[in-house]
């Protein structure tokens, strides 16, 4: 059977491994999540190492404004639930569910960046800037690294709507959506690490 001659009424209950491209496309992207651990894991690192080089800048527990990090963390990790129910209508086979969920979970992505960039307008008024200490470039480093991920996965779910809009759910087009879904977990799971080990800890201090 043709990879095109599923139709969407015909589609196997995980269309997303119903052929081999599909398997090999969700083996590729673990591995290549691996990879992308191993980064942030560096970075993590060499964050931890730095935090308290702050020279003549302000420290972290001046600094962070847990409040709005705190609802910024809350549109990311209930856009992770929306992107679980994007993957459930797949699923289920419900394109226009499928869309509808993916387009909240933009939205939700969206509401994030924006208030990570008002953030970080903030943080350089109070003089906190790129060059300010080792402690603000590790620091932007390893949340703008995040957010530029945030960036590229809202840029990919577009796109993929578009796809489906068009395409329609096929088994070409459910690997994607899958993957797409993966993806966004795991830059929520790394968000919830940043959370923890640059927020909470640099409140703590």
């Amino acid at each position: 059977m043709s990879a095109h001659s599923h139709t969407e009424g015909q589609l196997p209950h995980e269309p997303e491994k119903a052929t081999l491209e599909g398997r090999n496309k969700i083996l590729g992207f673990w591995l290549f999540l691996g990879a992308e651990t191993v980064l942030f894991g560096t970075l993590f690192s060499a964050f931890l190492a730095l935090r308290d080089q702050v020279l003549d800048g302000p420290p972290a527990h001046e600094l962070f404004d847990l409040k709005l990090v705190a609802i910024a963390t809350a549109l990311l990790l209930t856009s992770s639930l929306t992107s679980v129910f994007a993957t459930q209508a797949l699923h289920q086979h419900k394109r226009k569910a499928l869309i509808n969920w993916l387009i909240v979970t933009v939205i939700l992505g969206l509401g994030f960046l924006g208030l990570e960039i008002y953030e970080f307008t903030h943080y350089v008024h109070e003089g906190h800037g790129f060059t300010t200490s080792a402690f603000s470039s590790s620091f932007y480093t390893l949340v703008g690294f995040h957010g530029a991920h945030v960036a590229f996965g809202i840029v990919w779910i577009c796109l993929l709507i578009g796809q489906l809009m068009k395409k329609g759910l096929t088994v070409v087009t459910a690997p994607k959506a899958y993957v797409a879904g993966i993806y966004w977990h795991f830059i929520d799971v790394v968000w919830v690490f940043i959370f923890t080990v640059v927020y909470l800890m640099g409140k703590v201090g």
